[in-house]
Parts: structure tokens; sequence; C-alpha cells
């Protein structure tokens, strides 16, 4: 089985303050079942370390290392993201109304036939309703 990680897991994984346990997890389900992100995944990750840091809740050593670990890990990137996104990923991003970054991984979900692996409550609303299984805590 595939699992799709979506950033806020994984950013969960990296901050021991947030529920860490579940979402290394899932982290560790997705390198052992297969993982695979939209092409967004890691801008997305790397702007909310670079967040963080600007917010002081970490410092650029922290998030220079926690990129390293990630770059490390066997996580697929989809090399279609772009391709869907102004037809399949926007409409669900209307119909669901996502975020086009959100609409993306539930996009990938759905073409995947994949679990979803996230903590965005609207995300996960939004993949159960289109018959996506999630993983979260």
């Amino acid at each position: 089985m595939t699992l799709v990680l979506d950033a806020s897991i994984t950013l969960a994984g990296l901050f021991e303050d947030e529920d860490g346990h579940a979402a290394l997890d899932a982290l560790r389900r997705g390198i052992v079942e297969g993982a695979i992100v939209p092409a967004l995944w890691r801008l997305e990750v790397a702007n909310a370390l670079r967040t963080a840091v600007k917010r002081k809740r970490c410092d650029e050593v922290f998030a220079d290392t926690a990129l390293a670990r990630l770059g490390r890990m066997r996580i697929a990137i989809d090399s279609e993201t772009d391709l869907h996104a102004w037809g399949a990923t926007l409409s669900l991003s209307r119909a669901e109304d996502l975020t086009l970054y959100d609409a993306a991984y539930l996009e990938l979900a759905i073409r995947l036939g994949a679990t979803l692996a996230s903590f965005d409550r609207e995300l996960i609303a939004a993949a159960r309703r289109n018959g996506v299984n999630v993983v979260t805590a």
C-alpha cells in the first residue's frame, strides 16, 4: 500500500512538542510500505521550517538537519503533480473548499488509490468524503 504524506504530518514528526509519535509512525510506515508526496511537498516543508526559524521555534541548524534527514528517506516525489494542477486538483479545491496545496495531496491519494497521512482536519474530512483511507493521530 502506498502512503501519501502531507506536510502537516511530516512537520509534526520533526518537532517534539507536537504529536510526534503518531507522525513518526506514519513516516516509518510510509517508508516501509512506500511513501509518495506531490511535487510541492519539499517547498511546503522547507517553507514551514523557514517560518519556524523566523518565529524562533527552532534554529537554522535544526531546520537544516531536519531537511537532511528527510532527504535521506525514501520518499518518492510525484512527477505528475503539475499536470493535474489546473484540472483535477483545482476541481477538488473548489468542491472541497481546500487550498490548492491541500487539494494536491488529496488528488494524488485519489489518483493512486493510496492512503493519506495527515493531521489537517479539513483535508482529512475531504479525503474521507472522497473515499480515501486516512492515517492520523
